[in-house]
């Protein structure tokens, strides 16, 4: 079966093909979050988190938190690794800096995990590292025998016991970011500033997630997403640029109409690209899609059958059945994407004349998931990326070291085995 051929898993009849009792129970530390559940639990957990994602003031206030950290944190650090030369990970600086950026306008506060002198924080530090190691080890479970993940569960140990070991690190992080925000929130007289000033407080004051357990899995479950989809992709995209050097001159041509209308002060100023005005570029948004074509941030989707179902394509599927659809495979089909589909061309994803975005139907480009489960931080995570990309290629040239191996780690983020050792040169205007 072609899996872009079936929007019956994802849109038609999505409600046959679930997550599934196995994968909440392999990511039980998010249970309850839209990470893992489905039907009406979580439309109605969609809407509240979507109402929230949409209120003006939250969307102005990632903007702000975005370009603030991209210019006081991001750029800041490549101007002294540019000045002497020195080669650095680029994947872990990303990891660093996405795990800033979505706690910021989540909890209102700032790990500083981006800043060297703050690296001193060790629960924020830990609570980063047993992320990699949830979603690492989660992989390997789903690839395994329920029988047999469940006994080393039981008995402690093989990756069950990391998985022990990061759940403990988890739920310490969320509990102390609850605590912290409303010990905050005491101190805020206007209810309607406690609603606005940070996603989390939308859910503290309401009486319908007074579930701590709930509040704690979905806070874990949001840094999942915003940090490792984001900062994977960054990493992948940065890759891939170096190798394209047309590419990089392309939006740069495309950035330049911005960057005449604005002014760096100083000798050692650099542009910074805000959100409002790389809304509208769209051959910028081909590279981003084109790269998460190629090395989607979630590699795999897993479903659950619920009833015996025969596809369009005439394949059986049986109750209890588990389908494995592999995006990362699906982005390479060539009944798909055509004869260069290993190629990278963004000028794949424009319209004739290149003035705007071609359509693809998202059961085919599933790389924000597609149907009611459609990625509700689409446009956030859009935002953020056109704002790195486009303020670092302004300011520098980014060179990847040789003799590096670069291969997918076997995860359920998309991310590199080895990390990405690139060298910054600043870029003479």
């Amino acid at each position: 079966m072609r899996p872009y051929k079936c929007p019956t898993i994802f849109t038609t009849n999505y409600t046959n093909f679930p997550k599934g009792a196995e994968f909440a129970d392999i990511f039980d530390i998010v249970g309850g979050s839209l990470f893992t559940i489905d039907g009406e639990p979580s439309h109605q957990q969609r809407a509240k988190v979507k109402g929230a994602l949409s209120n003006p003031r939250m969307a102005a206030t990632m903007a702000a938190c975005c370009c603030d950290k991209v210019e006081n944190g991001l750029l800041p650090f490549f101007r002294r690794m540019a000045s002497t030369g020195t080669p650095f990970d680029v994947q872990e600086l990303m990891s660093r800096f996405m795990f800033d950026l979505a706690a910021m306008p989540f909890f209102g506060v700032d790990p500083g995990l981006l800043s060297s002198e703050m690296l001193q924080d060790r629960l924020h530090m830990d609570a980063a590292v047993a992320l990699d190691t949830f979603m690492e080890v989660g992989f390997s479970l789903l690839m395994t025998p329920s029988s047999y993940w469940k006994l080393m569960r039981w008995l402690n140990i093989g990756p069950e016991r990391k998985l022990k070991v990061a759940r403990t690190v988890l739920r310490e992080f969320a509990a102390e970011m609850m605590e912290r925000r409303k010990m905050n929130t005491c101190f805020v007289g206007n209810e309607d500033e406690q609603e606005d000033g940070d996603i989390l407080s939308c859910f503290l004051n309401d009486p319908d997630y007074a579930d701590d357990d709930l509040l704690r899995a979905m806070i874990i479950g949001y840094m999942f997403a915003a940090r490792d989809t984001v900062g994977t992709t960054l990493t992948w995209i940065f890759y891939k640029l170096a190798q394209n050097p047309n590419i990089v001159s392309n939006i740069r041509k495309e950035l330049s109409p911005i960057a005449s209308r604005k002014a760096a002060v100083g000798v050692d100023a650099m542009l910074i690209f805000e959100p409002k005005e790389t809304r509208s570029l769209v051959y910028l948004k081909a590279v981003l899609y084109e790269t998460l074509r190629l090395y989607p941030a979630a590699p795999l989707e897993c479903k659950t059958v619920v009833a015996d179902y025969i596809m369009p394509s005439g394949h059986e599927v049986h109750a209890g059945d588990t389908i494995i659809i592999s995006i990362h495979s699906m982005g390479r089909m060539e009944g798909a994407w055509g004869e260069d589909c290993l190629h990278y061309k963004p000028d794949r994803w424009l319209s004739v004349g290149g003035n705007n975005m071609r359509y693809v139907p998202s059961h085919k480009f599933l790389a924000f998931n597609s149907g009611p489960r459609m990625c509700l931080g689409k446009d956030i995570a859009i935002m953020q990326m056109k704002t790195v990309i486009a303020s670092t290629l302004w300011n520098f040239d980014v060179e990847v070291m040789d003799g590096q191996t670069i291969q997918p780690k076997q995860a359920c983020i998309q991310q590199m085995k080895n990390g990405l050792i690139v060298k910054l040169k600043k870029r003479e205007m």
